[in-house]
């Protein structure tokens, strides 16, 4: 008897390893990738929400270095920044987008436009999902590229190239904008800049496209931080800078009316006495659905960083660190029903599953892990 059940749990076992995401069962999930031997472009898993785990996944469509996605969920397309130097003669990167099909989760490219600088590294949607917003990394600029009313893509109406330097040769002797995001009421744009140690701050136009300096223009960090992606919370009233050269997280107030930004904490994102080491880096940043905790990804030390947010004040408390069970998490991604975390180890080729714990913020891994050549970023498209 007790021979037959072992049998019957294996043949389970192995059926769930057969099983793809063209089950279509679960929440989609697209993965962003740098492409090369082991990848061709973004990939498809789907999750199993009550067990907490990953389809095979399957290339669900060619792009070059796809490395960070945004999801249009209305129009069913999904944005990818492809990091590349130089595209059509220009040196600049592209945005390419994705009609996606919610049965099958596969993708068919709808067109491609110039990103407005090279490297573009982050990209995401307004509030009004009228505009793709794109930061180029290696260009050092900010771009504004609207949304056709088939979910195309429009040539950028704005493009603001960032100019300056900061305290660190190798990496902040030109710009560098990393991240690119608007607020709740989509009046205000940030983009943190690693290269010139500021989070600028723009006055934003939905309907035009356009970016203009606001008033400060910026918000400057400690000298040498590295500020590289922006968390904004669902309250609106404060902000969080994940610092990727110095390992730090800073707590910003925000104010709404006028986009301001003021520093008010900055924390470690390593253990108590561990110190920045040779190949430690930050990179990711995200506020759990609730507004109660935040998490950041520390690469070299590979963990995810998990804090508790003050709800009055803003300001984090420490609560812990969690293995990611790979190397090198460069992102990392919450379900929209704040239930489970994805780490995307980009080192070790893996996406390994974390449920949340919705009292403590504390992360707990669910067993599941998938192999995905150099993956980048984690989107959900939630079943409707």
């Amino acid at each position: 008897m007790k021979l037959a059940a072992v049998f019957c749990a294996l043949a389970i076992s192995l059926a769930g390893l057969g099983q793809t995401s063209r089950s279509t069962t679960g929440d989609l999930v697209y993965i962003g990738t740098y492409t090369g031997q082991k990848s061709k472009g973004i990939y498809l898993t789907r999750l199993n929400r009550e067990a907490g785990t990953l389809s095979r996944p399957e290339l669900a469509g060619e792009s070059p270095s796809p490395s960070y996605l945004a999801i249009n969920p209305t129009r069913d397309v999904l944005y990818a920044a492809n990091e590349i130097g130089e595209f059509e003669g220009q040196k600049t990167g592209t945005v390419s987008a994705f009609a996606f099909d919610r049965l099958t989760g596969m993708l068919r490219l709808l067109n491609r436009q110039p990103s407005g600088g090279g490297g573009p590294a982050h990209l995401s949607l307004d509030r009004a999902a009228r505009n793709v917003l794109v930061a180029n990394y290696g260009g050092g600029s900010a771009a504004v590229l609207p949304i056709t009313s088939t979910g195309a893509l429009s040539p950028a109406t704005s493009v603001v190239q960032h100019t300056g330097s900061s305290v660190n040769p190798q990496r902040q002797k030109e710009p560098h904008a990393h991240s690119i995001d608007a607020d709740s009421a989509n009046r205000f744009v940030y983009v943190a800049d690693l290269g010139l140690d500021k989070v600028m701050i723009y006055a934003f136009d939905s309907a035009a496209g356009t970016l203009t300096a606001a008033d400060p223009a910026f918000v400057a960090a400690t000298p040498g931080a590295g500020p590289r992606h922006v968390a904004l919370h669902p309250q609106s009233r404060f902000a969080y800078v994940i610092n990727e050269l110095d390992c730090t997280v800073t707590a910003y107030t925000r104010d709404v009316s006028r986009g301001t930004l003021t520093p008010m904490q900055t924390i470690s994102t390593l253990p108590d006495g561990v110190a920045v080491a040779s190949g430690y880096s930050t990179a990711e940043v995200e506020v759990h659905p609730s507004g109660r905790f935040l998490y950041g990804s520390n690469r070299g030390h590979d963990t995810i960083v998990i804090y508790a947010i003050d709800q009055k004040s803003g300001k984090l408390t420490l609560v812990g660190h969690e293995s990611t069970q790979g190397k090198t998490p460069r992102n990392f991604g919450i379900d929209p029903s704040g239930t489970f975390l994805l780490a995307a180890n980009q080192n070790s080729d893996s996406v390994v599953v974390f449920r949340i714990d919705a009292k403590t913020g504390r992360l707990t891994a669910t067993g599941s892990k998938i192999d995905v050549g150099a993956p980048v970023c984690v989107k959900f498209v939630r079943p409707r």
